[in-house]
């Protein structure tokens, strides 16, 4: 296409508009997602990859505020950031990467590590480990694989989140619990262990105290919104009565904005706990 060609159709109300320098949208309007990011690996050039929050978000994952589109590219090409794209030169370009049609994306436990070091808060980057881990897109293991293959500036909060996850933290209301309890002086339980009365299966508490026989639940709407999660919450229910566990229930809202009265209704049942004989079950601990 010649200079000239090009020009017409970019003219003020002509057909195209350019999106980044060289990569131009054959189309009126604001360009979707999709478009976005595939626009971001013609301009990054071939081989590139999306990464970080976009590729996470692609994957119907959790990734972060941000709304730039990262771009893994070969740490020898030569490329400047460029309007919302952000690129990343990088010696260890991801083997595995997960395809849409054209669009190219890091495999999740790679777009997660490459996301959380961005991040600032603590809070914020065990919400995004624990979201990934929490839907089975990626294992502890292979997050603990990337920590130590990558930079170590920015992994700090990663490391700590990863401890956290690996300990069975799934999700930010579980690791809001954590914290409230780390600093309460109350025993700190276990938190998602598989719980069985022989070899039958009772339930997979969010916390849980086997000497004392006490689980906590953190009822988020985000993971109970369809009639077979309310259906499974009510079986749950019942087992935890048929085996004489005490159950506590919380809203994240209320571990954020209400925790003295958490840890008071904990207490409260630590104490009465005290007294009674173990249950007979058996813990098995969250697997990392």
């Amino acid at each position: 296409m010649t200079g000239n060609a090009l020009r017409h159709r970019l003219r003020p109300g002509g057909p195209w508009h350019g999106v980044l320098p060289g990569v131009y949208l054959a189309a009126t309007g604001t360009p979707t997602v999709g478009q976005e990011h595939m626009a971001a690996l013609l301009y990054a050039d071939p081989g590139s990859v999306i990464t970080g929050p976009a590729a996470l978000r692609s994957q119907r994952l959790r990734g972060g505020p941000s709304k730039l589109v990262d771009v893994l590219i070969p740490a020898a090409r030569r490329r400047r950031d460029a309007a919302f794209v952000r690129l990343h030169r990088t010696i260890r370009m991801p083997g595995g990467i997960w395809t849409f049609g054209p669009l190219r994306y890091a495999a999740p436990a790679r777009a997660v590590a490459d996301a959380v070091r961005g991040l600032d808060s603590l809070r914020e980057v065990r919400a995004v480990v624990a979201d990934a881990v929490q839907q089975g897109r990626c294992e502890v293991r292979e997050l603990a694989a990337e920590l130590a293959a990558g930079p170590n500036i920015g992994s700090a909060l990663f490391r700590a989140a990863l401890g956290d996850v690996a300990d069975g933290i799934r999700s930010a209301a579980e690791a809001d619990l954590k914290d409230l309890l780390a600093r309460s002086g109350l025993p700190m339980p276990l938190f998602n262990p598989e719980v069985y009365a022989g070899d039958t299966f009772v339930a997979r508490p969010d916390a849980w105290w086997p000497e004392l026989g006490i689980a906590v639940e953190v009822d988020s709407r985000q993971w109970h919104l369809s009639p077979e999660d309310h259906e499974r919450t009510l079986e749950r229910q019942t087992r935890y009565g048929k085996y004489l566990i005490v159950v506590l229930r919380f809203t994240p809202r209320q571990i954020r904005t209400q925790p003295e009265e958490v840890l008071a209704k904990i207490r409260d049942a630590v104490e009465a706990a005290r007294g009674r004989p173990p249950l007979s079950l058996r813990t098995v601990p969250a697997a990392a």
